[in-house]
């Protein structure tokens, strides 16, 4: 892998995954081309320095040209799939009650094989439920207001949440811009 791609792939986890990466969020997705990356290198390597953090990445769907991959902090994503709304949506959706995060993101990966994008994926991506559900019950239509996502619930929040993500992205740019490489950046060794 060359120094080049490297820092590519360290400025695309930034940009897509930053508040993520920075601990404000239990799990964001980036889709990278399978062609510009060494995506299994890539992973590698990152699952292995950021592991110090909590911080994982998976694959969760490979289509010819494209890999679709889940950046997540283990202990915070598994915290949020247990809040009772968000465990009572995924077991109508067919996740096991009191299943590991294993088995919820492989099945995740199972559905987003047979469908794109299973509306639930939201949970995973820290959505707030009652939008999630809003979404689903209105088609992806009549929404308040779109940024990261659709909301149908608090709009304060919403707003607040996507300025703290924003803060996140332009810090996180800032330092890559800067020189700093990812790790450094969000001080791992």
């Amino acid at each position: 892998m060359s120094q080049e791609e490297y820092f590519s792939f360290n400025r695309k986890l930034a940009f897509h995954t930053a508040p993520t990466l920075m601990g404000i969020k239990c799990a964001s997705l980036v889709s990278l081309s399978r062609a510009e990356f060494d995506i299994v290198g890539n992973l590698r390597i990152f699952n292995r320095r950021a592991a110090e953090k909590g911080l994982k990445i998976r694959i969760l769907h490979l289509c010819e040209t494209r890999c679709v991959m889940l950046v997540y902090n283990e202990k915070k994503l598994y915290a949020r799939l247990r809040e009772k709304d968000t465990a009572e949506m995924l077991y109508a959706e067919g996740y096991a009650p009191d299943s590991t995060l294993e088995a919820m993101l492989t099945r995740l990966s199972e559905r987003m094989g047979h469908c794109t994008f299973p509306h639930e994926i939201g949970l995973f991506l820290d959505y707030p439920a009652e939008d999630v559900k809003g979404f689903i019950a209105n088609n992806g239509e009549n929404y308040k207001f779109c940024g990261c996502w659709k909301v149908y619930g608090s709009e304060e929040y919403a707003h607040r949440t996507f300025a703290n993500y924003e803060k996140c992205r332009k810090f996180l740019c800032n330092k890559l811009n800067e020189g700093c490489d990812i790790y450094r950046a969000l001080r791992i060794s």
